[in-house]
């Protein structure tokens, strides 16, 4: 059974926003902390966001003051807004969900379920 589905990607320009979803069962959306990493060509995959389950939110500094991620339980949802976008944010974005204390790290590792993954294209 599929249990992350994203959804929002595209190609947008510099400067415009994109909006990410990204559904989940019921029983993985009730784990500790939900999260966003992307993956651009020829490089690892890299933290973009998490959320946990009291709303607490943390951001890479590569996005910080332009993401904001945000949840809605009732529809076993999380979102990533995406503002300013620029060419660099270019890459494959992934939601993950983990019952790990150590979320807020931002490590993969401590993620456990994975979704297909949305491609975001920003032109310059």
């Amino acid at each position: 059974q599929v249990q992350l589905v994203e959804s929002g990607g595209g190609v947008v320009q510099a400067g415009g926003s994109l909006r990410l979803s990204c559904a989940a069962t019921e029983r993985t959306f009730t784990k500790n902390a939900m999260g966003w990493f992307r993956q651009a060509p020829d490089k690892e995959r890299e933290f973009v966001s998490t959320i946990d389950r009291s709303g607490s939110a943390y951001y890479a500094n590569s996005v910080k003051g332009r993401a904001t991620i945000s949840r809605d339980n009732a529809k076993n949802t999380v979102f990533l807004q995406m503002n300013s976008l620029k060419p660099e944010d270019t890459a494959v974005y992934y939601c993950a969900a983990t019952d790990s204390a150590f979320y807020w790290t931002g490590r993969s590792h401590f993620y456990n379920d994975w979704g297909q993954g949305t491609q975001v294209t920003v032109s310059s």
